[in-house]
């Protein structure tokens, strides 16, 4: 039986918003308020809740490893997840033809550690790793790895099965299509990544503000997310990001973002069009 739940009030709406800003520093305005109320309803017809109301109250019930499944769950349905393949592709042209082979000549270690921040269905660090199939003639003995993390546990499982399809894969060169990944339903147009490609990813859960980041990283992507974060979390953020990247390495954000007035750790260096930018030299 369908639910018939009302629309989140005002009063209900700015509990949520806290709740979600305290747990993810995701910013809701409040014109977010049919938004977050469609994509809530999801949790109340999962639990068989009639009203707002009863969800706050459960969530503020729960303890112990019960209230962190839910609350993974809660961020979940909040999460904007949309990408694609070579989403951005300036970005993967300078990370292919600059950065790479910058850090061959610079790191003795024979190390490259890269993290996709917010890897949402897989489609960036999949594309990160084609990058460095592209480049392995020039990496053959270097330990690669490829960290890709999300907050919400449902996309980093469409990852781990690495189907993909349709809009998702449209601006995948078609001699990468047919070198990385396998046809499995040619009526729909449904194709899996290959094992080789796979295994070079590793996927788990982290959230930005609750769990500490990976170290010693090479490169990092986190495009098109901290426009979700207000100024003291973005701030945080990319101060993280500075005490996590190796001294001569990237930090890739979206397009439309910036870090003036956020950080003065890192400089602007455009790359092959690309807006990329790097740590400043630390005393």
């Amino acid at each position: 039986m369908e639910l018939n739940i009302k629309r989140l009030t005002e009063e209900e709406f700015k509990k949520f918003a806290k709740l979600i800003y305290d747990e993810s520093g995701i910013y809701m305005k409040d014109s977010k308020i049919t938004l977050l109320s469609n994509r809530l309803r999801k949790r109340l017809a999962a639990l068989s809740l009639n009203e707002f109301s009863d969800y706050y109250k459960y969530l503020e019930s729960l303890t112990g490893e019960a209230k962190k499944k839910e609350y993974e769950e809660l961020l979940d349905v909040v999460s904007t997840n949309e990408t694609y393949f070579f989403r951005n592709e300036r970005h993967f042209e300078a990370l292919k033809d600059y950065c790479i082979p910058e850090l061959i000549k610079i790191k003795k270690d024979k190390t490259l550690r890269i993290w996709s921040a917010a890897c949402s269905t897989g489609e960036e660090p999949y594309t990160i790793a084609i990058c460095i199939m592209e480049s392995m003639k020039y990496l053959q003995g270097w330990n690669i790895e490829i960290i890709a993390t999300d907050i919400a546990p449902s996309v980093l499982e469409f990852a781990r099965e690495g189907y993909y399809s349709g809009r998702r894969i449209e601006k995948v060169p078609p001699e990468y299509l047919k070198k990385y990944f396998t046809l499995v339903d040619k009526e729909k147009g449904l194709y899996r990544i290959n094992d080789n490609l796979k295994k070079m990813v590793n996927f788990y859960y982290l959230n930005f503000f609750k769990n500490p980041f990976p170290k010693n990283l090479d490169i990092i992507f986190c495009r098109n997310v901290m426009i979700y974060f207000d100024k003291a979390h973005q701030r945080e953020l990319v101060a993280n990001f500075y005490q996590s990247i190796y001294e001569h390495g990237y930090l890739f954000i979206g397009h439309s973002e910036t870090l003036h007035s956020i950080s003065d750790d890192f400089l602007y260096k455009k790359i092959l069009d690309a807006p990329i930018y790097v740590p400043k030299p630390r005393s």
